[in-house]
């Protein structure tokens, strides 16, 4: 009974698994079909239109298609305004009018390379997919300059539909795993069984998640917006030359200058000699009272040398 149940259990596992994955195996060749099914279907004969229609193939469990199809859609704009911060403030009001929310918002100083600086701003709101026209027609009559645009839409239908075959399997591999566990009496084998079913349920948790995200991102667009100040996106201007500037930066550098000087003066006066005479004369007095022992010494050498080169010679006469 025990081993029954265990190849039982392996039997099912191994068809969730081939079921989850046949429909990214199965695409390429159904997309290569779709080429020539219709050269086929103009020389198809009767038995063979009477084969497919049997009760075979209609039981087959075939994947429901969606009623429509499910188009993700986002849009991003970089605009020219006057004051970045109170367009960010109007977009998110737009974005809340409109039944969306903001998903992020950021103000920042920007650096020129004039020197100085312009406030910029980024901003990322989600608005309902129907009324993301609305929302890009509102914000382009509020910018002083559309710099770019750019909407994108990405079909999402078949991976939905792959997800939703997958969740079926899983939910069918469920329900019979919890019949068998069920109807285990063996410890090992319900625990056996219950471990399956867990992986099995986290698997379904998983696809529903994805799903719900697809879902949600096609009912609600999203809308990237980076706003640059008019200042920021001005052409860099050279202006002329006035005298009365050079002269005033020259007296303010003169004066610099002077101020230096006198403070360089001040600190050598009240710092650097007062520390400079505590060394300096001890180590003055010390160096002269050295020089002058060395020169005592000196005189004493020359003038015992002569006496002593003079005795040998007495002595000889």
């Amino acid at each position: 009974m025990k081993k029954k149940l265990f190849v039982l259990v392996f039997l099912l596992l191994t068809f969730v698994l081939a079921a989850c994955s046949v429909n990214a195996v199965a695409q390429p060749a159904m997309e290569e079909e779709g080429f020539y099914a219709g050269d086929v279907a103009a020389g198809v004969s009767a038995e063979y239109v009477e084969y497919e229609t049997s009760e075979d193939v209609a039981s087959l469990d075939l994947p429901d298609a969606p009623p429509e199809r499910m188009i993700i859609k986002n849009a991003s704009l970089d605009i020219v305004v006057s004051d970045p911060a109170q367009t960010m403030d109007e977009i998110a009001q737009l974005a809340e009018s409109l039944d969306g929310y903001v998903v992020s918002s950021r103000l920042y100083q920007r650096y020129l390379d004039g020197g100085g600086t312009a406030p910029q701003a980024n901003i990322t709101v989600r608005v309902p997919a129907e009324s993301l026209d609305d929302a890009l027609k509102a914000i382009e009559d509020e910018a002083g300059t559309v710099e770019n645009k750019i909407i994108t839409s990405d079909d999402i239908t078949q991976d939905y539909t792959d997800l939703a075959s997958q969740l079926r399997n899983l939910e069918a591999a469920e329900a019979q795993l919890t019949e068998i566990m069920d109807a285990a009496t063996d410890t090992d084998e319900v625990l056996n069984v219950y471990n399956q079913l867990v992986r099995v349920r986290e698997q379904i948790e998983i696809i529903k998640g994805r799903m719900r995200y697809y879902e949600q991102s096609v009912a609600l667009s999203k809308i990237k917006v980076s706003i640059i100040a008019d200042e920021a996106v001005q052409p860099l201007q050279i202006g002329g030359w006035q005298p009365a500037g050079v002269a005033k930066d020259a007296i303010e550098t003169m004066i610099r200058t002077l101020q230096f000087i006198a403070d360089a003066g001040i600190w050598f006066v009240l710092c650097v000699l007062p520390v400079g005479l505590l060394i300096g004369l001890p180590l003055y007095f010390v160096v002269r009272w050295v020089m002058r022992i060395r020169k005592r010494k000196k005189e004493e050498q020359i003038t015992a040398s002569p006496a002593g080169d003079e005795t040998p010679s007495a002595k000889g006469a």
